[in-house]
């Protein structure tokens, strides 16, 4: 779901947030006085008047043949119970490449 969230001051775009609930999200659209924020989970663990924190950290996930076969929840934290996933990391707003360079 959406959260719309207010104070938050000089955030940025595609910057992950943190709920008072642990759960965590992504601001997406930067208004004048409010943020819009992609929930990553269950939206109905948000209340109003929740604090929400600024990480300072672009969200970022795993990428590369290492996530074939696993499976993973929305920042590519495995959920499959066979361990960690060692797998370079890249930011989710990278524009993809274009046909000709994709094409092997």
């Amino acid at each position: 779901g959406i959260a719309r969230v207010y104070g938050l001051k000089n955030i940025q775009a595609e910057e992950m947030v943190e709920f008072s609930s642990g759960l965590k999200g992504m601001a997406l659209n930067l208004e004048a006085d409010n943020v819009g924020i992609v929930v990553f989970g269950n939206d109905k663990l948000i209340k109003e008047g929740d604090i929400v924190k600024r990480t300072g950290a672009i969200v970022d996930v795993p990428v590369g043949l290492e996530l074939l076969g696993r499976v993973v929840d929305a920042l590519g934290n495995p959920i499959d119970g066979k361990g960690p996933i060692k797998a370079k990391r890249a930011r989710v707003g990278v524009k993809a490449p274009g046909i000709i360079p994709r094409i092997s």
